[in-house]
């Protein structure tokens, strides 16, 4: 029985693996494979991958991808057809538009928005699960899964370690945090740190303790463009063309799986407080923590006991 732990800089961020059992650094590299392999068929920055081709190629002919591609494409299209849900897999030439993160982000023209909004809708992806081949009905489509691709892989790399019997591991894929066993240096339940969305990075607003779980933030401070005395942050409402606008600074989700972590920060993102909170405790397994603009923190029921913050409560 071995630990091992690598810093991984990859897919424009930084991913940190722990993991204690047989052949631990053996097991750390195969992830570190695995993650390399992700990165050229899901990477919406390269127009070589499998993701970025189908911009090219699905609109003249259904294209055949990797299974795994297909299977979050096709979990992204379930949930991005759901009433009322603020995650859209079809919001890439929206993305695209307005750059934000990037150099050249931009405030775009009103009628360059207007111009992108068709090319927004999910139901306009067909897919074909025999052949597994992904189809666009309309021409200028794009796929974007950068609000739910980390929690697919993070799952993918901890059912790996599972497999193998790591008896402790960690996988934090720039901030898709999700823990195995105990943690290393408690002994018990993992903390985790939820960022205060109003204060400089490292500032946590709150801890929380889990185990067998995965916690994510989506956050209006990760990344933003600052124009002509106005801030515009990196969460979109594909309806409107602009980004999504709410009384939500942050949103954390805990769950057993990364990837329902990421679906469930974005599909409620456009929320207001009270209602993500409703909502989430309706929902067996999960857990919601929830940062408002003025910097008062809600959680769900079952996080009592289980989160310690410094907020203000709502």
């Amino acid at each position: 029985m071995t630990e091992y732990t690598k810093i991984i800089y990859l897919m424009g961020t930084k991913i940190s693996l722990y993991i204690k059992g047989n052949d631990a650094e053996g097991l750390v590299k195969k992830a570190e494979d695995m993650l390399i392999h992700y990165n050229k068929v899901f990477s919406a920055n390269t127009d070589t991958s499998q993701l970025a081709m189908l911009k090219k190629t699905a609109a003249i002919a259904p294209q055949k991808v990797d299974d795994e591609l297909y299977e979050l494409i096709k979990i992204g299209k379930k949930h991005s057809l759901c009433e009322d849900s603020y995650l859209n897999i079809a919001i890439g030439p929206l993305i695209k538009l307005w750059r934000i993160g990037f150099k050249e982000a931009q405030v775009p023209e009103k009628e360059a928005i207007k111009n992108v909004l068709e090319l927004l809708k999910p139901e306009n992806i067909q897919l074909e699960d025999r052949g597994k081949t992904v189809h666009f009905l309309k021409k200028g489509m794009e796929i974007d899964l950068g609000a739910i691709a980390k929690g697919y892989f993070a799952d993918k790399v901890m059912e790996l370690f599972r497999e193998h019997g790591a008896v402790s591991a960690m996988v934090d894929l720039g901030g898709n945090v999700l823990v195995l066993g105990e943690s290393p240096s408690e002994g018990g339940d993992w903390k985790v740190g939820i960022q205060n969305p109003l204060l400089p990075r490292g500032n946590a607003a709150a801890l929380v303790t889990i185990r067998n779980q995965s916690v994510v933030t989506s956050g209006i401070y990760e990344r933003v463009l600052e124009q002509e005395g106005s801030k515009y942050h990196h969460i979109f409402n594909s309806q409107t063309g602009y980004p999504i606008e709410s009384n939500i600074a942050s949103l954390t989700i805990i769950a057993d799986s990364s990837l329902d972590c990421d679906i469930y920060t974005t599909k409620l993102f456009g929320l207001d407080a009270a209602t993500i909170i409703r909502s989430v405790n309706q929902m067996k397994d999960m857990g919601a923590v929830v940062i408002t603009l003025d910097g008062a923190l809600a959680y769900t029921n079952n996080l009592k006991g289980k989160i310690f913050y410094s907020a203000p409560e709502l």
